[in-house]
């Protein structure tokens, strides 16, 4: 999921290479590899009343884990209902998926309010409170031929995290709580984007009441690639680290996601986005999606990333296996 405000011109050139090579697959009749979900019977997810026969569905996704598996579970949730589906999942980059569901050569598709709000949409400045950011982005999108379903509590924003046995024996559970700990302790481990962003580390440290360079030493900010930091702060290079708030690794190293008691992250709510020709025609559809959503939060999607990440699953089988368990579907006889 990009965190970067930029534009459709600034990035034209990769997304007509890498969206004609998606629409040439759609347009040869064929599915990419690993489009294979397990067969499944009804659950809590019935096939829809009066469904007509040959009605059809594509799903699309990007191309990283938590997406993999949110997709798969709309092809099985969609396969319940009674639609005959198009996997079009795993696509390669952002950009080409969300327009492969604008265009209308996808139908289905799951994204973040933040990441439409900011890159999709241009706007400056994220929105901290969920409901009101998914309202944005919904009336928003219309216009695009979108319409976005209810979102999930699972929210894939930037956090900061710590080890949760050191978390406990300093007595933290917030961010604002980061304040009553000695300088020595203040360390951060944080990647080169979001040290740099305007809305990034160094706003956080001020709203706080954290400044860098004061409060928080520089030599105590640590510069590390995304996916270091969460080994660093499991081993103590640091006592803070930026994390997504979703990552597999949460789990998989038990650390502990502070509350952001301020609010200050943008709210990356996920949601399934429906092509609304689509919607008109299968209006049921929306509520198909929702029941998947409602069973969605943050602790939830860190334990599914983990088991693909971590413990080397694939995402279909996972997605199918916490289907089942939720009973929204049942697996065949």
């Amino acid at each position: 999921m990009s965190r970067i405000n930029t534009t459709l011109r600034a990035r034209a050139a990769a997304l007509t290479a890498l969206l004609a090579a998606v629409l040439l697959v759609t347009g040869c009749g064929l599915q990419p590899a690993g489009s294979y979900v397990p067969p499944v019977s009804p659950g809590s997810i019935q096939p829809i009343e009066g469904l007509p026969d040959g009605a059809a569905v594509t799903v699309t996704s990007k191309n990283f884990t938590e997406q993999l598996i949110l997709g798969k579970m709309s092809v099985l949730a969609s396969k319940a209902a009674g639609f005959e589906v198009t996997d079009l999942s795993n696509v390669p980059g952002s950009l080409p998926a969300r327009e492969l569901l604008r265009s209308g050569q996808a139908d289905v598709m799951w994204e973040y309010t933040g990441t439409a709000w900011l890159t999709y949409l241009g706007n400056e400045l994220g929105i901290p409170d969920q409901q009101e950011q998914w309202q944005a982005v919904h009336d928003a999108d219309l216009a695009n031929g979108l319409t976005w379903g209810a979102p999930a509590e699972l929210n894939n924003t930037y956090a900061l995290a710590m080890s949760r046995q050191r978390a406990e024996e300093l007595g933290i559970t917030s961010i604002s709580d980061l304040s009553k700990l000695p300088p020595e302790e203040l360390t951060f481990c944080v990647d080169a984007e979001f040290n740099s962003r305007q809305d990034g580390f160094n706003p956080l440290l001020e709203l706080y009441g954290l400044p860098r360079g004061s409060v928080v030493p520089e030599q105590n900010v640590g510069i590390y690639d995304t996916g270091a930091i969460y080994g660093a702060v499991d081993q103590g290079q640091c006592t803070v680290g930026e994390v997504f708030a979703t990552d597999g690794r949460i789990a998989a190293l038990d650390l502990l996601v502070l509350e952001d008691d301020l609010q200050y992250f943008p709210a990356y709510n996920a949601a399934p986005v429906i092509y609304t020709e689509t919607l008109q025609k299968y209006p049921e559809l929306e509520a198909v999606l929702e029941q998947v959503a409602d069973k969605l939060d943050d602790e939830t999607m860190r334990s599914l990333n983990l088991k693909v990440d971590v413990q080397g699953e694939e995402p279909e089988q996972v997605a199918y296996d916490w289907m089942v368990s939720e009973g929204l579907v049942s697996p065949v006889d």
